[in-house]
């Protein structure tokens, strides 16, 4: 939405509306005079909850002339936003906020910021309350209407956020290679089509194609240009616990393992493979035999379970390993869907991405090591959970813990076999 600066600069001629509002920047001294971030909470929760907008720092609304913001003072603008969207809007905004120049009068180039706001799944409270986008003004949103909005973007919620177009990205953000290995091999469809069909690719508001956040993780080499926290961050540590303050200081080894998901998890287990200790035995028939730290397919199902049914709605979070001399932990990011509990795991199943979990479903392991149970990445018949348990359970002789940290995110701890000396 107004993304060229012809658009923009097009759009300012003419003025505020429904979808545009201009604001100067005033300081005093190093401060921000205004506007205020109850202010900025207000007009932002207004565009996300009509149909969307832009909001420009730098140019006068009433003249409409560009003023900029000194380049100095655009990080304590920035901040002033940021603030705005999470501490004063209910539940949070995550605008795009772009730096850019437009000309002022003299043909000037100006710093500017440039945020977008989008239709909103949510119905948004500011200090103002429910406020909504009229013409180019901001009014409250009558009672009888916000009832109404609350019903409708509830039910708009009801499609998943995994099969949602992700803004800014386009079909050519797809690598070929990696969506033609989901389609079968006989049919007789248009590419879009094609990836309409496998929730790889949808139209947004605009009729635009794009790819859905479900594509992007399995058919993109860099989901994380659109989907910043859609990356695994691992880390060994030594011993049994970090220290605060001394976190680096008892890495082992450290990687963000990123990618497309099916190699996202293959590189999880290959950095724990790579990390764990591995204990040699001496057969009683002779010969030795190695005993790893942690069984392998295990892992692999705990790392699959956690990249399939994350919440990737949940901006800034990542999936999180950490090994440790005696454990293994993995935190993935979201409640538990549809009232499950760390308790029935092993026994009941819900897929909170439809969308990806049906493609991880269709994903050839490409492992041969771990590619002895099934031949595809995700496995639809729940049997995924009871593996971890009963096979990382035999192997070190405790069970593995299922745990909700402040209802958030979903920590397995998975303990490591004793590592004996060899006898």
């Amino acid at each position: 939405m107004l993304s060229t600066h012809s658009e923009l600069l097009d759009k300012i001629r003419l003025g505020e509306d429904s979808f545009l509002e201009l604001k100067e920047v005033r300081f005093a001294g190093s401060k921000i005079r205004g506007p205020s971030q109850n202010d900025l909470a207000d007009e932002l929760a207004a565009f996300a909850n009509s149909a969307g907008g832009v909001l420009v720092l730098g140019v006068e609304d009433r003249s409409r002339e560009v003023v900029g913001i000194a380049l100095d003072k655009l990080d304590g603008v920035e901040t002033l936003v940021y603030q705005a969207c999470e501490q004063s809007i209910s539940p949070p905004l995550a605008p795009i906020i772009e730096r850019m120049t437009l000309p002022d009068a003299t043909g000037e180039e100006q710093p500017v910021i440039r945020i977008e706001v989008a239709r909103s799944l949510f119905v948004h409270l500011s200090p103002g309350g429910y406020m909504q986008r009229v013409g180019s003004s901001k009014r409250p949103i009558p009672p009888d209407q916000l009832a109404r909005l609350f019903q409708q973007r509830s039910q708009s919620r009801l499609i998943r956020f995994d099969e949602t177009p992700v803004p800014r990205a386009t079909l050519a953000d797809l690598d070929v290679a990696l969506w033609q290995r989901f389609v079968p091999q006989r049919h007789h469809s248009t590419p879009e089509v094609v990836l309409d069909k496998l929730a790889i690719a949808t139209r947004d508001e605009q009729e635009q194609w794009r790819p859905t956040v479900a594509g992007l993780l399995m058919a993109s080499h860099e989901p994380q240009r659109f989907l910043p926290g859609a990356f695994i961050q691992a880390v060994s540590y030594r011993g049994t616990r970090v220290l605060p303050g001394s976190e680096t200081a008892y890495q082992r080894d450290a990687q963000d393992i990123t990618g497309p998901l099916d190699q996202q998890i293959l590189g999880a287990c290959a950095f724990v493979r790579k990390n764990m200790q591995v204990a040699a035995h001496k057969r009683a028939q002779g010969g030795r035999e190695d005993q790893p730290q942690f069984d392998m397919l295990a892992v692999f199902e705990a790392v699959t379970n956690a990249v399939a049914h994350r919440d990737y709605s949940m901006g800034g979070t990542k999936i999180r390993l950490r090994l440790f001399d005696d454990r293994m932990e993995l935190y993935s990011p979201g409640m538990l869907p549809n009232t499950m509990t760390p308790e029935s795991l092993p026994y009941r199943q819900a897929a909170r991405n439809e969308a990806l979990t049906s493609l991880l479903a269709r994903c050839p392991i490409g492992d041969d090591s771990l590619a002895v149970h099934r031949q595809y990445i995700m496995d639809k018949r729940g049997e995924g959970v009871p593996i971890i348990l009963e096979r990382s359970e035999r192997l070190s002789g405790q069970p593995p813990v299922y745990q909700l940290c402040d209802d958030s995110e979903l920590k397995l701890t998975i303990y490591g076999a004793p590592m004996e000396a060899e006898q």
